[in-house]
């Protein structure tokens, strides 16, 4: 089925099984932002809504009930995912020092009871969706279930590319050798691997003749 027939399917779903005010939290919270990730960002990433949540009810420190966009309970229990898509005038212009700090308290809350807090601008969602989706995929990478067996090597090759981000500069063996306890040789090696991949690119000191550092090639987050 495309997305309008599954997006209308889903929807439907989760408002059977709810009455109240649940199921009126989710006639009026799920407007035109939240569809509009699905179709943009969602469905071209991940092509179903499984273990999707619309409009999922949470309590935040005060005990009292907060409803994300979205939450992604793949089912193991131990990963859980909301999703917020963020307006400017909801979430900035028209925020108070308050509002501001009760959003802030709630993140932390809802991080220290296992729930990891993804938000996206809306302007993304509408008019850049395909940086939200390379974005989405790094954090899918980190947390979901790979659907095929992915060897080890290819799990360190993709640490190595986020060690590389978080460096926010050219990596060079020592830092490989420091993060996964090897030898210099060995870490030489598995950037020369990564290198061949056409995922970093070598950094030559003087006249070319020594690689001293690699540096991270555009669009390497897509593989990752």
């Amino acid at each position: 089925m495309r997305f309008e027939e599954n997006y209308a399917v889903f929807l439907k779903s989760h408002l059977a099984q709810r009455s109240g005010e649940r199921r009126g939290r989710l006639e009026r919270g799920h407007a035109h932002a939240e569809s509009q990730f699905l179709r943009n960002v969602w469905w071209p990433l991940h092509g179903d809504f499984e273990g999707l949540h619309p409009e999922y009810e949470v309590s935040d420190w005060r005990g009292r009930s907060y409803f994300a966009d979205f939450a992604w309970l793949p089912g193991d229990g131990e990963l859980k995912l909301l999703f917020e898509i963020k307006g400017y005038a909801a979430h900035v212009r028209d925020m108070d020092r308050q509002k501001y700090c009760h959003e802030l308290n709630r993140e932390t809350f809802l991080h220290a009871m296992g729930y990891q807090v993804i938000s996206f601008a809306y302007d993304d969602v509408e008019q850049r969706p395909e940086l939200c989706i390379n974005l989405l995929r790094m954090v899918f990478s980190r947390y979901h279930p790979e659907r095929a067996p992915v060897s080890r090597g290819l799990l360190a090759e993709r640490e190595l590319i986020r060690l590389a981000v978080q460096l926010a500069r050219p990596i060079r063996p020592v830092d490989v050798e420091r993060h996964f306890e090897l030898n210099h040789k060995t870490a030489v090696l598995m950037l020369q691997k990564v290198t061949a991949k056409g995922w970093l690119r070598p950094v030559h000191r003087g006249k070319g003749e020594r690689i001293v550092s690699y540096e991270l090639v555009r669009g390497v987050m897509d593989y990752l």
